[in-house]
This record gives structure tokens, C-alpha cells and sequence, in this order.
């Protein structure tokens, strides 16, 4: 029944959804989006009805944009130039960036809230049925989503429109951005209202609760902390808000952290409405369902088709970055074992899980031992079959998976909030503006993503050490871009000379004696070294799709405070 409900809502969503992407958040829904009087007459309607948020809104961001923001801009992942893409390893994203993801991703966030703000008018005006408390908890859920998809685009984009209600909004061509600081106090609001009507347990398996919303805040607050500050400290009233709501979701949700790393991404445990207590918020896909409620994420990252068996598998091009590299291959990191074969394909290393009818899949040592150099940002690439290959999020065929998926479409769902970063907000803010702390909360939670990953705890941790383990943790989910434009709101100097710094570069593995080695490589391709590339004040916001700027000219105005009174929950 669960699944039902939310294949049903993919045709629902799915025509204002390619609607949305031509004018971004000028657009109004078609009519009959709109007949709130009949589609919402009861709970189970409103139910259905915000199911489209989890998954068709963000289906152009999920996948390769995904990619490229998160994981790529954010130095734990590499590829290939093809349609210019290297932009994101070099910090050199246009306007008319031909990659598509960009727009893709421009366009997602702006149709989640779009999305999220027509549901919430069809809530509003229900039929009687409808109760209030199961109007209040469908609200809830449109003001977290529009507010996840607000976090996005002001750590991608600064200044933005707030978009409150898109039929009303809808003839105004002259809309404004508004102040970064309006855009977070959006945020932090939205974010607030959900808390205190989300339940404790969801409504349905894997939907948000209070716990999500919480954990959501902890992170709205810790990365506004930073706003405005430059000098390396943060605004501490912001922290103690994170610390306080974080630390309710450690100490009081009784959620749990998954006790397999690697199961966090397997089908049995992270599929349809079958998520594990450490998802606070996931998108969840429907593999016999519309297209756009299809997960293709694997279709892109798989290294080979014989994986997938369903002839997609066009991941020969990405692999993990020189700087991930440089960790797991660092002596003093190699018992982080565990993490490691969930995150990428290594020589020799077995996957029983994948290709099972012909006993597992093995990477091949040859595929390895050879004297090819792959270059990032470059094309022809593609045969150079040296690379660490993506293996999160590559789960096999769907034979592998209970004979549900197909090409273009795996039974699995993508995480968007787990537990463990909250876990990390929490010692982030305990540690707040000190250079350490021994804090025994602080240390409890850090220490348990890493006693997970079978690695030792630490006795005192530093900001450094929060960051690096959250490169680590979520390497491939899309978080790491984000994670350093934080560090970079209360510390630029810091967090451009971490990026100016990075190994951008190529490497070459090589397998030897059941050991593999690793050579990273300079500019020359040939001399051992590092590769880097410059980011810089200028480069740090990506630009507005050219199409975008061409719809709404206003987007190049200074932006303007927002008016507050406008905003009707």
C-alpha cells in the first residue's frame, strides 16, 4: 500500500515538475494542481499529496548534479571533460555551463519549492475532512522541504528570491533576490514551524519527523553561525541553538547509527519505504514507477555495464579524488577499511553481493597493473582503467535485488540527512570557537561514527579533525562542497587556501604482492606531484544559468531585505 501511494503521486507531480524547469520560480503549477477542494478532502490525501516531495521535485538533481556540486566542486571525486565538465574540478563554472548540471541543478531546487508551496495552498484549503492536526503535519512537511531546497541554494547560489507563494508571486517579473541573511532566517523559520508539528514517528515509513527537522535546524544554525564572520570564529548564540538541537536528537530520539556501514547502502536495508533509523531524510524512489520517481544513479557511476546488466553502467570516467586517495592510502588510516569498499572499488577487493549468480564480483588486479595515468578534466579518459571507481551507490543488477530495477533505475533510494552528521553537528558545536575539546559529549558522538567505521576513537578533536571525518564519512552523498562553504563563512582565508591546496591531480594504482600502491602525479602527468587549482572569492557562489538571467534580468540586481510580514504559515 505504501509503495502504491507513492507510485501514485509520481503523475501527480511529474507535469508541473518539467513545467517547473523552464522558469525556474516564476513558474505556476497548471490548474489542476490547484483543486485542493476535491484532491485533498481527507489525512490520507494530504499524506499522498506530500509524498511527491521525496522524490519527483529533486529527480534533476539526483544523479550526475548531484555529483558534480556535492562531490566533484567538493575534491572528493573526478572525471572525465566531457560537455566541459571539468569546470567543476578547477573552481571555472559558467553560465552556459554545458554539462548540464547547472541547470539541473539550479532548476530542482526551485521546483521543490515550487512544489512544496503549492501542496502547502492545496493543504490550506482542504475539504473538512481533512483534520487539523493532519493539515498541520502535510504543512510541516512543505516547509522542510522548501527550506532543504532554500539551504542548497544559498550555499550554492548567496542571495536568492524567496519565493513564498508561487501563485500569487507568479506575475511579478521584476522579483528581487533577497539579503543571504533574509534567506537563512527563511530557513531557520520554515525549519522551526516543522519541529513543532512533526510527530516523533513518521506517518509512514521513512517520512520526516520532529527528529529530522531538529537535526536540519542544528545544521541551519551551525552553518549561519559562520554569516558575516571572517575572522575564523562564529556567532555563538547560532552555536548553542545547533548544539541544542542536535543534542535532543542524540540524546532523546533513541535513533540509532546502522551498525554496518556498509549495509547504510545495500537495497535490502535502503529502498521504497524500507529505511534504516538513521535516515532523517532520504528520497525515495519507485523502481516500477514514472520515470522521474527513478533513481539513475547508478546508470552513471557503475564502471562497467556487466554490473548493472541492463546496459547502463557509464561510470568508467568518475573515480575518487587524489585528496580521498591520500587518505585511505596515508598508513595511519588503514584500518578505515570498512568505509573504504563501501566508498570505491579497490584491486582484488570482493563484492558478494554483486553479480551473485556468478558468485561475486572480484576487481580485477589487471584492470590496474598497468603504466596509464588518468587525468581528471580530461577527455579519453574512459579506457584508462587505473582510477578508484565508485562503488556507493552501485548496488549491481537488479538480479542482485530481488529482481526490482532496470536500466536507468535501481531499488534504492539516496540519502539526504543521516544521523551521523547530526552526531558531527553536535561535537562541531559543543567544540564551537576553541581549537579543541575533550568534551566528553563531543568525543562520545565523533568517536561513534568512527568506532562504526572499525578505527580508533580520539581523545580531543579539533575542527580539522570534524571536517576531514565528514570528507570521509559522506564521501560520494553530495556533501562535501557544502561542508567547506560552511568553513568558509566564518573562515575564507582558511577554507580557499584548503581548496588552493587540494590534489586535484592524476594517479596511477598499481597491485602488488595482495597490496595496492598509489603514485600522484603533476601537472606533467609523468613527475610525481600534486595538481591544484585557484578558488577565489569570485568563484566561490556558482553563476546563474545564462537561460535563467535571460528569463528573470532582475536576478542581476543587488539584492534587498525581505519583507517578513509576507510569510503565512
Amino acid at each position: 500500500m505504501k509503495q502504491k501511494i507513492l507510485i501514485a503521486i509520481t503523475s501527480f507531480v511529474s507535469f508541473f515538475f518539467i513545467q517547473g524547469c523552464k522558469k525556474d520560480f516564476l513558474n505556476r503549477p497548471p490548474q489542476s494542481s490547484l483543486t485542493s477542494g476535491v484532491f485533498y478532502a481527507t489525512d490520507a490525501d494530504i499524506l499522498t499529496g506530500t509524498g511527491a516531495l521525496y522524490s519527483v521535485s529533486w529527480s534533476s538533481y539526483n544523479g550526475t548534479p548531484l555529483n558534480a556540486f556535492g562531490d566533484v566542486l567538493g575534491g572528493n571525486l573526478i572525471w572525465d571533460n566531457y560537455q566541459n565538465r571539468a569546470a567543476y574540478i578547477n573552481f571555472a563554472i559558467s553560465a552556459t555551463d554545458q554539462s548540464g548540471s547547472l541547470s539541473s541543478t539550479y532548476n530542482a531546487f526551485w521546483s521543490e519549492i515550487a512544489n512544496a508551496n503549492v501542496i502547502a495552498y492545496n493543504i490550506q484549503h482542504a475539504a473538512p475532512g481533512a483534520s487539523v492536526s493532519g493539515k498541520n503535519s502535510g504543512l510541516a512537511e512543505c516547509r522542510f522541504m522548501r527550506a532543504t531546497a532554500y539551504y542548497y541554494l544559498a550555499l550554492n547560489w548567496g542571495a536568492v528570491p524567496i519565493i513564498y507563494d508561487n501563485i500569487k508571486q507568479i506575475g511579478d517579473t521584476g522579483i528581487r533576490r533577497n539579503n543571504l541573511e533574509d534567506v537563512w532566517k527563511l530557513i531557520i523559520s520554515d525549519l522551526t514551524w516543522a519541529k513543532d508539528h512533526l510527530g516523533a514517528t513518521p506517518l509512514q515509513p521513512a517520512r520526516i519527523t520532529k527528529w529530522s527537522a531538529e537535526g536540519m535546524l542544528a545544521r541551519a544554525y551551525l552553518v549561519r553561525s559562520g554569516l558575516g564572520q571572517s575572522g575564523g570564529t562564529r556567532v555563538q548564540s547560532d552555536l548553542d541553538s545547533a548544539k541544542f538541537y542536535a543534542g535532543d536528537v542524540c540524546n532523546n530520539s533513541g535513533l540509532t547509527l546502522m551498525s554496518n556501514y556498509y549495509d547504510l547502502f545495500t537495497s535490502k536495508n535502503f529502498s521504497g519505504t524500507n529505511v534504516p533509523s538513521e535516515s532523517l531524510f532520504s528520497l525515495l524512489w519507485v523502481p516500477n514507477g514514472d520515470y522521474f520517481a527513478h533513481n539513475h544513479m547508478q546508470a552513471n557511476l557503475a564502471y562497467s555495464s556487466k554490473i548493472t546488466q541492463t546496459g547502463d553502467g557509464w561510470g568508467s570516467s568518475f573515480g575518487a579524488s587524489a585528496s580521498l586517495l591520500q587518505y585511505y592510502f596515508d598508513p595511519a588510516n588503514k584500518a578505515d577499511s570498512i568505509r573504504r569498499r563501501a566508498t570505491f572499488f579497490m584491486p582484488n577487493t570482493y563484492y558478494p553481493d554483486i553479480d551473485v549468480a556468478d558468485g561475486g564480483w572480484k576487481v580485477d588486479t589487471t584492470l590496474f597493473n598497468n603504466s596509464k595515468i588518468y587525468v581528471p578534466g580530461q577527455s579519453g579518459n574512459g579506457n584508462t582503467n587505473d582510477r578508484a571507481f565508485v562503488k556507493k551507490y552501485v548496488i549491481g543488477s537488479p538480479a542482485d535485488n530481488g529482481g526490482i530495477g532496470g536500466t536507468q533505475n535501481i531499488n534504492l533510494n539516496t540519502y539526504m540527512f543521516r544521523l551521523a552528521e547530526v552526531y558531527l553537528i553536535y561535537a562541531n558545536a559543543i567544540l564551537g570557537n576553541n581549537a579543541s575539546t575533550s568534551d566528553p559529549e563531543a568525543l562520545k558522538y565523533f568517536n561513534a561514527v568512527r568506532l562504526r567505521a572499525g578505527i580508533a576513537p580520539k581523545s580531543s578533536i579539533t575542527y580539522a579533525d570534524i571536517f576531514q571525518e565528514k570528507k570521509v564519512e559522506f564521501a560520494f552523498e553530495g556533501n562535501a562542497w557544502y561542508d567547506w562553504k560552511q568553513w568558509y563563512y566564518f573562515d575564507p582565508t582558511k577554507a580557499l587556501q584548503y581548496f588552493s591546496t587540494q590534489d586535484r591531480g592524476p594517479y596511477n594504482i598499481s597491485y602488488n604482492n595482495g597490496n595496492p600502491f598509489i603514485t600522484f602525479f603533476g601537472p606533467d602527468n609523468k613527475t610525481p606531484g600534486t595538481v591544484t587549482y585557484p578558488i577565489t572569492p569570485n568563484t566561490v557562489d556558482a553563476p546563474y544559468p545564462e537561460t535563467s538571467l535571460l528569463v528573470t534580468p532582475s536576478l542581476a540586481l543587488p539584492p534587498v531585505p525581505f519583507d517578513f510580514s509576507k510569510l503565512k504559515y
